[in-house]
């Protein structure tokens, strides 16, 4: 079935400078709907969300991401833990309610793909997580860097490994130095 004009999104995007490297921030006026690692250019980035959403509308446009861009420079700072922005997920349900999961580990924690499996109530499902959680489209925002081998070895992430490493010492400093600070 073909997209009908109505059924088109303008999908807006923009970069933003980070401890872990430039990031691309796509949004919606439904929410935030990506988050992806720059580390072959902005051209390339666009182009996936163009592959990835074709028939919207790709735009260049800062205000649209304001608050996405505003709460990532705080977690990058150490001063949001939490995201409070509304998000536009699209994946099948199962992948949803995985992402829903992940969602729900807390900062500077981990949790394995078995955990989400067993939490999900499908205790087999790990491979199947680990396929969810690659698919994520907000890392950062839905912390897949935050799940592990059941090993605790790090495995798969968008960015890299060496990316979801700094993404987890980077939180961890940041509650090494809260404690510090109310000592």
């Amino acid at each position: 079935m073909e997209k009908s004009e109505k059924d088109t999104l303008m999908i807006a995007y923009t970069t933003m400078d980070s401890a872990v490297g430039r990031l691309l921030i796509a949004s919606t006026d439904h929410g935030l709907l990506g988050i992806g690692f720059l580390q072959n250019g902005v051209e390339e980035a666009v182009s996936r969300l163009e592959k990835a959403y074709p028939g919207d509308t790709l735009v260049e446009d800062l205000a649209t991401n304001r608050d996405a861009l505003n709460q990532l420079q705080e977690y990058f700072q150490g001063r949001r833990r939490v995201f409070t922005l509304p998000l536009e997920l699209r994946g099948t349900e199962f992948q949803r309610s995985v992402w829903e999961a992940v969602a729900g580990v807390p900062y500077g924690e981990t949790r394995s793909y078995g955990y989400i499996a067993r939490k999900l109530g499908k205790p087999k499902a790990y491979r199947a997580v680990g396929a969810a959680n690659g698919a994520n489209p907000i890392p950062i925002v839905i912390p897949c860097h935050r799940i592990i081998g059941s090993d605790g070895s790090m495995t798969g992430f968008g960015g890299g490994i060496p990316i979801k490493e700094k993404l987890l010492v980077l939180e961890k400093a940041w509650m090494i130095k809260e404690n510090t600070d109310d000592a």
